[in-house]
C-alpha cells in the first residue's frame, strides 16, 4: 500500500483522537474553554498532514493508480464493467434453450376469472 494512501486514513482518526484529548482536558479542568484549544489544534494537524501527503507523493512520484484502471491482465473487464455488446457464442447458446417467463411477477400467480367467481379471487 502507498504511503500517501495511508497517511489519507489517518486522518479521520487522527481528528477523533484530538476531539477526545481536548474533551478530556476540558473534562479534566486544564482547560478552561474547549473550543479556544480545539481549533488551532485542528489547524496544525490538518497542516501536518497536509505536509505529509504531499511529501509521500513526491518520494512516491505521483498520484498512485485508481483500483480498476482498465481491463484485468487476462484481457477481462473488471467486476462492474459496463457490457460492451460481445456475447461468448457459448454461453449465448445455453440462454437460448430456456423459454422466456410469461409473467415478470416474482411470485407467479394463478390466472382467474372475475366472472366465475364473484369475490375476485379472494377468500
Amino acid at each position: 500500500m502507498s504511503r500517501y494512501i495511508m497517511i489519507r486514513r489517518l486522518r479521520g482518526p487522527a481528528f477523533l483522537l484530538l476531539v477526545g484529548l481536548t474533551a478530556l482536558l476540558h473534562q479534566l479542568g486544564l482547560v478552561g474553554h474547549f473550543w479556544h484549544l480545539f481549533w488551532p489544534l485542528l489547524l496544525i494537524l490538518l497542516g501536518v498532514f497536509m505536509l505529509a501527503e504531499r511529501a509521500a507523493l513526491a518520494a512516491e512520484g505521483g498520484y498512485p493508480p485508481p483500483p480498476y484502471p482498465g481491463p484485468y491482465p487476462g484481457g477481462q473487464p473488471y467486476p462492474g464493467a459496463p457490457f460492451t455488446g460481445t456475447v461468448d457464442p457459448s454461453v449465448a447458446a445455453n440462454v437460448s434453450q430456456y423459454p422466456a417467463p410469461e409473467t415478470t411477477a416474482i411470485v407467479p400467480a394463478e390466472p382467474h376469472d372475475l366472472m366465475k367467481d364473484p369475490e375476485g379471487g379472494q377468500s
